[in-house]
């Protein structure tokens, strides 16, 4: 007996914990109600799709799915890994897809990611491991519309509202950890599932610290009680020094995601193009990187990033012009005696973000237009301002992949409750232009769409678009087996050991 106590004593002091931070308390841990990036990092961890891209996101490759093929160009079959098990140790089957299919689909839940399946016209479990997708006609974007999460059904079968489901802070997935605790405003703890398809993640527990303050996380960062994290440039160039790379590796690339002001085009004094033309123009976007990001970012000159397709290289940014930006604003009826005014809002869940705000609110200035800010924590952020549509302007930023699709944020049909498009940008030419482009298949002909509906979305100026930010990311050395990618470092957590060191 006593043997067995020390036995236990040795195990759980030996046990090996990934201590993280995030910037908020999640809001749903469920993959199709998931939109703030709290909430999305962590289900990440919880639950799988039927595939996901390779390590170089260049490639699509199986996840729950150990095969999938088309039959034809609108028909998708895939294949299950057999004796997948749902954390609560019931088995997961295509009936489960066919379930999340239907419930991302129902009147009764509402989901930013129902724009995905749009080209769905059906789905059937053709037995325990199989399921046929039939798309309305050939979608550029099939596959991918398969790494949304998928949930189990014999959970939330007679769940009457998903929307406030106990799931939400207590999900059921099949990925590489578990739940094992959620305290808001404190820690999230996830336990490696034993059971995991894939194999046991080596790294027993992850701990999510929840901490809004920047500063307060990159001291935590600094004092090696996060091993994994973020740095910003200023941190990175003048507040860090050499013994910090005593303890952390260092992995830097270009981020997939940019930051912007976006309008509320519901606004009449929004909706003059005179003025947002005027408001680009006064915006120095060079002075904005070389004070924010020490040659730790570039330009953002559109809605796609330079590292795909998309992007249209023949684009520029606008280079700063007072005085077009104050005569325009003449035109549009503005000038010393009436000036345009406005609130920049953000959240401080980025250390970033309200420094950019207080030089738009300066460069701006040069050109006779007064800004006001409201800096707010980043759930009040959302729930006050970003989904009620109770805004001038934001001051946010969209990650994207390497296959973007331009209907989420800038088609007109998700102008509503729940979708992305929360500044009410319409543009029936772009509408028409992402329409045609979704039955496109042939990938040199759809960069072309891509590049005119990229060049279409700049001219109108519905975002000014700021900056890419370099993505600094540092690990600490006692993690063993981080392999950096294109697509970040995170694409083989599951293999990652923390040793002694």
């Amino acid at each position: 007996m006593r043997y067995f106590y020390l036995l236990i004593v040795f195990i759980s002091l030996h046990a090996s914990t990934l201590h993280l931070a995030t910037s908020a308390n999640p809001s749903r841990l469920n993959p199709i109600l998931a939109t703030d990036s709290s909430s999305s990092e962590i289900a990440d961890f919880i639950f799988n799709g039927l595939v996901k891209y390779d390590k170089d996101s260049s490639t699509i490759i199986g996840d729950l799915a150990r095969e999938f093929y088309f039959e034809n160009n609108t028909t998708l079959i895939f294949k299950l890994h057999k004796n997948i098990k749902w954390q609560d140790g019931e088995p997961f089957t295509a009936n489960d897809v066919v379930f999340t299919y239907d419930l991302i689909n129902s009147k009764n839940v509402v989901s930013a990611y129902t724009a995905n399946f749009r080209m769905v016209k059906s789905v059937e479990a053709l037995d325990a491991d199989t399921i046929k997708v039939i798309y309305k006609e050939p979608y550029f974007k099939a596959l991918e519309t398969w790494m949304m999460g998928i949930l189990p059904s014999h959970i939330l079968k007679n769940e009457k509202n998903l929307m406030s489901s106990s799931f939400n802070t207590h999900p059921i997935g099949t990925g590489a950890y578990k739940l094992k605790q959620l305290e808001y405003s404190k820690d999230i703890v996830l336990s490696a599932n034993e059971d995991y398809f894939l194999g046991r993640p080596k790294i027993d527990e992850i701990i999510f610290h929840v901490i809004p303050d920047p500063m307060t996380r990159f001291l935590m960062l600094k004092s090696a009680k996060i091993d994994v994290g973020s740095l910003e440039p200023m941190e990175f160039e003048r507040q860090v020094d050499k013994t910090f790379f005593d303890t952390f590796n260092k992995y830097e690339d270009i981020a997939h995601a940019y930051t912007y002001l976006g309008f509320n085009l519901r606004e009449k004094k929004f909706q003059d193009p005179r003025v947002r033309e005027a408001l680009s123009l006064a915006i120095d976007r060079d002075e904005l990187v070389d004070i924010l990001f020490l040659g730790h970012a570039r330009v953002c000159t559109g809605p796609f990033l330079p590292t795909g397709s998309a992007f249209n290289k023949d684009v520029k940014a606008p280079k700063q012009d007072i005085q077009k930006a104050k005569e325009l604003l003449k035109q549009a009826g503005y000038d010393k005696d009436h000036p345009l005014s406005f609130e920049i809002a953000t959240s401080n869940s980025s250390s970033v973000r309200p420094y950019a705000a207080q030089i738009l609110q300066y460069q701006l200035q040069k050109a006779g237009v007064k800004v006001t800010l409201r800096v707010m924590e980043w759930q009040a952020f959302l729930n006050m301002v970003v989904f009620p549509r109770k805004f001038d302007t934001v001051l946010l930023g969209w990650s994207l992949s390497s296959t973007p699709d331009p209907y989420l944020l800038w088609h007109s049909d998700n102008d509503k409750k729940g979708g992305f498009n929360f500044i009410g940008y319409h543009n029936s030419k772009v509408d028409h232009e992402i329409e045609m482009m979704q039955n496109i298949v042939d990938r040199d002909r759809l960069a072309q769409v891509w590049q005119e509906i990229f060049a279409d979305i700049v001219e109108d100026n519905p975002y000014l678009f700021l900056f890419i930010p370099n993505s600094i990311t540092v690990a600490n050395k006692k993690i063993k087996g981080i392999a950096p990618s294109p697509s970040g470092i995170w694409y083989n957590y599951k293999d990652w050991e923390m040793t002694d060191e």
